[in-house]
């Protein structure tokens, strides 16, 4: 463990939240900006393109128009296709998933806080040369600049991952853990209901400027007061650092592992059935994050306004039940009532099976608005116990390798962020109710299967590939087992 400097142990007297606190709470904006200037565009967009005119209703309509709808938008200048918008707004996902088995190698081997610091600075840049792109290349430079926006975006969960492992003890990993993780609810949240107020009072492209002004904001307050472990920390509290020693068995970031035991991860059970809980995750959610304003809009018939409220909602519940989770993800653990893997099992149940019925019962409601607003919304809410359950899954499993673990669960399951869609459109050609609760018994199939395959093979327990000579050791064996050649 390194000496800390004399300079640090005396400025360090002057914080009274401890670092790894702040540690989060800065994690939890990283994923908060993160989020606003990857979902601005979705909004900003209704006011880039040509509004179209719809004169048939008869089959785009199901339920009645709401009576409150006075938008009077007229929309942009760009003359955009269906087609051509989804392709603006998927592409940001190619870049992202390029990064992330990268951005965990990089966070592993240097430490999680340049890999996310330089992260989140490239995508917000991105953001704030967002107009210059739409003005002066049209679509084709969105799609490129959405793509390098993706690139950088993608390292943020990963490096999240390696700096909650070096942060956190496990007894206070669900409620900081569900902390970091609930900022993309309020990101969320943020880019919905603040990108329709600026668009109101002001041209689209202050949008861009307002986010990614921001995450330059976050990036330097983020390098001046955080650090890769509490062993590099110059100004963290003796008496939490003494603390953080005794609860994790070290301080410091072990930055000479040998190369990733890829064949051991890959072909771990428990590693497997975490892809499968988090493609099931990402499933339903990306269906809610992307289609649930078209579905509030074609199929309820919401006005511009009440569909803005109303699709923010489920966003307020998830994050409040995300952290409360944590809380009571911790409880159990601490009082010996649920073993860690059960823990995680039982918060990623209700995470799955909980919005699946709530998903599919709100196609039952009919032209109920409130009944149909009450469902989603715990629908989402539900789905926030995900953030104490199968997400931290990758820091129990190998403090070592948490963010090779992190980058390949969330790297396959943002996947789905580029299949939903377009499957969406699909499957909905005429917008109506019948073809939209196809959708959603779809999303309750794969939600169903994929939580019932983690909640028999996943385990929180710390994997034999944490340590790669104990890997060799039990390969060894294994090998001298077989029966010799002759």
């Amino acid at each position: 463990m390194t000496q800390q400097p004399a300079w640090g142990v005396s400025f360090s007297k002057y914080f009274v939240i401890p670092q790894r606190v702040i540690l989060a709470i800065m994690g939890f904006l990283a994923i908060l900006n993160a989020y606003t200037m990857r979902i601005s565009l979705s909004i900003a967009i209704t006011e880039l393109v040509v509004k179209k005119n719809y004169t048939d209703e008869g089959e785009a309509a199901v339920c009645p128009a709401d009576d409150l709808d006075s938008d009077s938008s007229s929309g942009g200048d760009y003359e955009w296709s269906e087609e051509l918008q989804g392709l603006i707004l998927s592409s940001f996902y190619i870049g992202y998933i390029v990064t992330h088995v990268p951005g965990g190698l990089l966070a592993e081997k240097f430490g999680g806080k340049w890999t996310l610091g330089l992260g989140i600075l490239s995508t917000a840049f991105f953001t704030l040369i967002t107009p210059i792109a739409i003005t002066e290349g049209g679509s084709t430079a969105l799609i490129i600049v959405r793509i390098l926006m993706g690139l950088g975006e993608g390292t943020t969960f990963p490096a999240l991952s390696v700096l909650l492992s070096q942060w956190v003890p496990l007894k206070e990993r669900g409620k900081l853990g569900a902390l970091v993780l609930g900022g993309g609810q309020v990101g969320t949240i943020l880019a919905n209901s603040l990108s329709g107020v600026l668009l109101d009072a002001y041209d689209w492209p202050v949008v861009f400027y307002l986010f990614g002004g921001l995450g330059v904001v976050w990036f330097i307050i983020f390098t001046l007061l955080c650090y890769s472990d509490p062993g590099s920390h110059p100004f963290i509290k003796p008496t939490e650092r003494e603390y953080l020693q005794r609860e994790m068995g070290s301080v410091t970031r072990n930055d000479n592992l040998p190369p990733t035991p890829w064949k051991a991860i890959l072909t771990n059970l428990p590693m497997i059935a975490l892809v499968c809980a988090q493609i099931g995750h990402d499933w339903g959610f990306y269906i809610m994050v992307t289609d649930l304003p078209k579905y509030m809009a074609d199929v309820m018939q919401f006005s511009i306004k009440a569909n803005g409220l109303y699709s923010s909602l489920p966003y307020i519940m998830m994050w409040i039940f995300s952290i409360s989770s944590g809380f009571v993800g911790d409880w159990l653990m601490t009082r010996n009532i649920l073993s860690i893997t059960n823990t995680r099992k039982l918060m990623t149940a209700i995470a799955a099976f909980g919005p699946a019925i709530f998903m599919v019962a709100a196609s039952y409601a009919g032209c109920d608005r409130v009944a149909v607003v009450v469902l989603f919304t715990i629908c989402m809410g539900l789905m926030g116990a995900f953030y104490a359950g199968m997400k931290l899954s990758p820091l129990d499993m190998s403090p070592n390798y948490s963010g090779t673990l992190m980058a390949i669960t969330n790297g396959i399951g943002a996947i789905t962020g580029v299949i939903t869609p377009y499957l969406v459109g699909v499957m909905t050609p005429n917008a109506t109710l019948l073809e939209w609760r196809l959708v959603f018994w779809v999303a309750f199939a794969v939600l169903c299967v994929t939580a019932v395959i983690y909640c028999i093979w996943a385990s929180g327990e710390v994997q034999p590939f944490n340590d790669p000579p104990a890997v060799k050791d039990y390969e060894s064996e294994e090998r001298g087992k077989k029966p010799e050649k002759k």
